[in-house]
């Protein structure tokens, strides 16, 4: 798995995932669970819907 979440990506995702899961705790409705997603991708650094589309927000390394 090579990585395609990059720093402000990851970011992003741990803040709306636990913004989900805390909505879920608070409405007392399993849909938080829902904000595990985010949260493991960004723990990962790879998105599976990323990969159909060739898509990555990593910093591509300087060629120097």
């Amino acid at each position: 798995m090579k990585p395609n979440v990059g720093g402000l990506d990851r970011t992003l995702r741990i803040v709306i995932g636990l913004a989900i899961l805390g909505t879920g705790l608070f409405l007392k409705s399993w849909w938080g669970l829902v904000g595990l997603g985010p949260l493991l991708t960004a723990a990962l650094g790879w998105c599976p819907a990323y990969l159909p589309f060739g898509l990555s927000t990593c910093a591509k390394p300087d060629k120097s």
